[in-house]
């Protein structure tokens, strides 16, 4: 006969002889909730560490939901905790296992000071987050609202720790089996039902659930692919992709693609705008629908680009789209209003997916949809006479950014291609260039602004105020220019899994301009919250404030007068463009919604 072991004392007993059917249906049920006091303990510590400050100010339902999941892992951490020292430590002591009544103390007490600690903990945790959003200059919330997060984590937890048992029970259930049929011995039994139930897990988040989540994902936004946002139309200019006279069909463009080639300043506006006649600006695009394949996109572009006359242009900006094959309007608009028209920007879509799912699904689509685009491009503008070409210029934001850092093996590769200015916002930590130049910044730097080479060719700034972008350009920068934006509070550059075990330097370092100095780092706990932070920071159109999180606004227009400021520009003209951009966000058109 088999022996059960209790989860609290580890203490061995026999399992009663017969259980009729709905009495073992309910000690299941009611053992999936039963829990370890010293699981508790380790849980109520997690729950108070997840509600320390991250990145980005979070509601009580988010600080909610990663509590539970911090909370259910030290749960989890506890129990083993509470099993190895029980088994190193107290098991042959003669005075352990003390009496029931001794141990059912410490169990109450345990499970009061947890609950108690965790409310307590709510109090300043409310106050941390109104400090945060003090500094993004947004309101924070209420202290006894925020309260409700306890109740959230304990539901969310509670699911998390049953699921885990059911596994267990699992494992449990295919060792007996096989003990029975096989009289195998019962560690071999544990470790083959471990090892079988594990796969099967691993299969099914990985094959089944996963390859479920991108399906289901593609069929909600693929829909969204085809419409057409109110107030967006075909554009009757020729210099547009979707015209009458485009090689891009209007209708196979995509959501993204007609808003960007339907909007944005006219010839008229800019002449306004800058008091002096004005081109008019060519936008160029390729959908996913606008060839079957990527070599056909790209050879639309590239049609579209001789249609055009776009290497007539002064400038030419190549711009590596986001996962649903965004473009910002705020960093369009600004070079076209920088260069009065005389400009060419194009793009093309790879995906239909947000960012965040295309990174997940196929990272690799997007690094390589940024070297088609990028070297095609640059080919055909080598072959135009040196003394008439534009400048060649190449702007990213978010998985743009890193689409378009796709195309160079390390940094001489942009001096090499001839880029004058290449501008990328936001970029995710994974974005292979920005990560090497990071890891090898020069000594001393942090790695919130790091600076390479002393600054020859690439820069990076904090993108917190005009002043600190004009700051970091202010000293002698010749030949291509490279700069990186990023906010200290961007989820978006600093999550990365080496957080679950692994302190970087942004957090041993002083805090960044918009993050916040209480912010501490800990093991699996800071991990969750940096992911949570990565829900809440926005974009341009997104949750977090203007100037912080992923919302990088119109601080693109510093980052272009940084990198590519035509020649004669004030600061009177920026503050012009500013004043219009400002104006033309604020009236809340089609491309800003």
């Amino acid at each position: 006969m088999t022996r059960a072991v209790d989860d609290v004392t580890g203490e061995a007993h026999a399992p009663p002889q017969r259980r009729r059917h709905g009495e073992s249906l309910a000690a299941w049920a009611w053992s999936l909730v039963r829990l370890d006091f010293v699981g508790v303990a380790f849980g109520a510590l997690f729950f108070c560490l997840s509600l320390t400050p991250s990145l980005m100010p979070r509601e009580w339902t988010l600080a909610g939901l990663i509590g539970g999941i911090n909370a259910a892992i030290g749960y989890g951490i506890g129990v083993l905790a509470g099993r190895v020292f029980r088994a190193l430590f107290l098991n042959h002591r003669p005075w352990w296992p003390p009496s029931a009544k001794v141990l059912g103390g410490l169990k109450a007490a345990t499970v009061v000071a947890s609950i108690g600690a965790s409310a307590l903990m709510l109090i300043p945790a409310a106050a941390w987050q109104r400090q945060i959003a003090a500094i993004m200059g947004i309101e924070g919330p209420a202290t006894l609202g925020y309260l409700r997060a306890l109740a959230v984590a304990l539901i969310v937890g509670g699911v998390l720790v049953g699921a885990a048992r059911i596994v267990k029970d699992a494992i449990k259930f295919l060792a007996r089996l096989m003990i029975r049929r096989w009289d195998i011995n019962d560690e071999v039994a544990m470790f083959i039902g471990t090892a079988i139930v594990v796969v099967l897990v691993i299969t099914l988040v990985n094959g089944v659930l996963f390859r479920g989540f991108v399906a289901g994902a593609s069929a909600v936004f693929q829909p969204k692919n085809d419409i057409t946002r109110p107030g967006i139309s075909e554009p009757v200019e020729a210099q547009r992709s979707g015209s009458a006279e485009s090689f891009a069909a209007w209708d196979t463009l995509g959501f993204q693609g007609r808003n960007f080639v339907a909007s944005g300043p006219r010839a008229a506006e800019l002449s306004s705008l800058n008091g002096r006649p004005a081109k008019e600006p060519i936008r160029i695009y390729a959908g996913l629908e606008s060839a079957d394949s990527l070599e056909g996109r790209v050879a639309v572009l590239l049609s579209e680009l001789q249609r055009t006359k776009a290497f007539d242009r002064k400038v030419l900006v190549i711009i590596p789209t986001t996962g649903t094959g965004w473009v910002d309007p705020v960093a369009a608009r600004s070079i076209e209003a920088m260069y009065n028209g005389d400009t060419a920007l194009v793009a093309m879509q790879y995906s239909y997916l947000p960012s965040w799912i295309s990174f997940v699904a196929d990272h690799e689509k997007s690094l390589q949809a940024g070297k088609a685009v990028i070297d095609a491009i640059h080919q055909r503008w080598q072959q135009w006479p040196a003394e008439s070409r534009p400048m060649l210029m190449l702007y990213g934001e978010s998985l743009g950014s890193m689409s378009g850092q796709g195309a160079f093996g390390y940094l001489p590769d942009v001096v090499d291609m001839d880029f004058s200015s290449v501008l990328w916002v936001g970029p995710p930590n994974a974005s292979p260039l920005w990560k090497a130049l990071t890891v090898r910044r020069d000594p001393g730097t942090p790695e919130v602004q790091p600076r390479y080479d002393n600054g020859r060719t690439v820069r990076f700034a904090q993108a917190a105020s005009s002043a600190e972008i004009a700051s970091v350009a202010a000293l002698p920068w010749r030949g291509t220019r490279v700069l990186f934006l990023q906010h200290a509070s961007d989820a978006v550059v600093w999550w990365s899994p080496d957080l679950l075990f692994d302190e970087p330097d942004w957090l041993k370092e002083p805090a960044g301009l918009d993050r916040s100095a209480s912010m501490r780092w800990f093991p699996i706990v800071t991990f969750w919250q940096v992911s949570a932070d990565l829900t809440n920071s926005g974009g341009s159109a997104g949750s977090s404030p203007i100037g912080h999180g992923h919302n990088y606004g119109d601080s693109q227009l510093d980052g272009w007068v940084a990198v590519a400021s035509p020649p004669g520009w004030t600061h009177t003209d920026t503050d012009r463009t500013r004043r219009w951009l400002e104006k033309v966000m604020a009236a809340g058109g089609p491309e800003f919604q």
